[in-house]
């Protein structure tokens, strides 16, 4: 097997808001989507797989390791720079997302903050000043 991840889905409860929230607030073009379509795929640049343990990444966006809060798969935009973290996070929180940590200096030695999607699905977004993974 190839060490890619080329789609991840989620599983939405309100496709139009879900597409609402992706497409026009945070601004990811869709792919061959009609209005209607039961079904949406956003045309994005290539991704990255991190592993943490998953009582550590619960602790660190603040959020219980089970249940609602937290199952156990985090989303993650890395930024070019403290400002940039803080931009995109403003962008997501205008777009109808909830913060669950607000962006800060973190333990590792970077910078992030927490946010989830409207329907609970989490996002980290991150500088990593140890490795360019923007």
């Amino acid at each position: 097997m190839k060490p890619k991840i080329s789609l991840i889905t989620l599983g939405a409860r309100d496709l139009p808001r879900m597409i609402a929230f992706y497409r026009d607030g945070l601004g990811f073009p869709t792919h061959n989507y009609t209005p209607g379509d039961d079904m949406v795929m956003f045309a994005l640049e290539g991704t990255w797989l991190g592993l943490f343990p998953r009582e550590a990444q619960a602790e660190d966006a603040q959020v219980t390791a089970g249940g609602s809060g937290f199952q156990g798969v985090v989303l993650s935009h890395n930024a070019p720079s403290k400002e940039e973290v803080d931009r995109v996070f403003a962008q997501a929180l205008a777009a109808g997302a909830t913060a669950t940590k607000q962006p800060q200096d973190v333990f590792w030695g970077g910078y992030s903050g927490y946010f989830a999607d409207p329907e609970g699905n989490l996002w980290e977004v991150a500088w990593n000043p140890f490795t360019d993974l923007t």
